[in-house]
């Protein structure tokens, strides 16, 4: 893998540090410092600090029930969640969102395909396969987007994205990603807002292939 140029900013890995990111976000960034090790030491370094203030911070009396109910649930046996491991292209946060199958891919045309691993009121995040070569359409933003390249790569009008590197795309960006030539792209893509595509055909279709 080619070093990784592109990163997540610094303010969205500290509220990931402190659980406060969407899940469409939180799976992108996960997967992402599950293979940079730069953005994984940044979050250690925030989780850390936070450690630190809850040790600092005072205690405080809680009614005699309330510290029944707590210690009950310490002792609630806490089931085991699976570990999942890489899967050819794929680290293991996205082999765990896909729950250990292999991509559904459903066709957007010009051999572009999606998966959509997780919606909800707050955004939604996809696997997205673009074959070589091939555009995606013009468009531009009505939130953020975050797009991770787990293969492959794609060029826009910012620059060259390749395996690890992080697009972060809002409302002041549009643009036309074109997939590289080799493999295919195949990128993790998160978004809390539709998209505006500007051809007509792409909107007519954009309710269909919600994105």
């Amino acid at each position: 893998m080619t070093a990784i140029s592109h990163h997540i900013p610094e303010p969205m890995l500290a509220a990931y540090a402190a659980g406060n990111l969407p899940h469409a976000f939180s799976l992108v960034v996960a997967t992402h410092i599950s293979i940079c090790a730069e953005c994984r030491a940044v979050v250690e370094a925030h989780e850390a600090v936070g450690g630190v203030v809850v040790e600092d911070s005072g205690a405080f009396a809680v009614s005699a029930s309330m510290k029944a109910d707590l210690l009950s649930l310490l002792d609630d046996p806490i089931p085991e969640a699976p570990v999942y491991a890489r899967s050819g292209p794929y680290p293991g946060p996205v082999v765990e969102a896909l729950k250990g199958r292999e991509p559904r891919w459903k066709k957007l045309g010009m051999g572009v395909r999606q998966d959509i691993l997780a919606e909800d009121k707050h955004g939604s995040v996809r696997l997205l396969y673009i074959p070589p070569g091939q555009a995606v359409p013009d468009h531009g933003h009505n939130g953020l987007e975050l797009t991770l390249v787990l293969q492959g790569s794609f060029t826009d009008e910012t620059g060259f994205f390749g395996v690890g590197d992080v697009e972060v795309a809002d409302e002041t960006l549009e643009h036309t990603p074109i997939a590289g030539a080799g493999d295919a792209c195949i990128c993790l893509a998160a978004t809390d807002a539709r998209l505006k595509f500007n051809a007509f055909v792409p909107r007519m279709l954009q309710p269909i292939f919600r994105i």
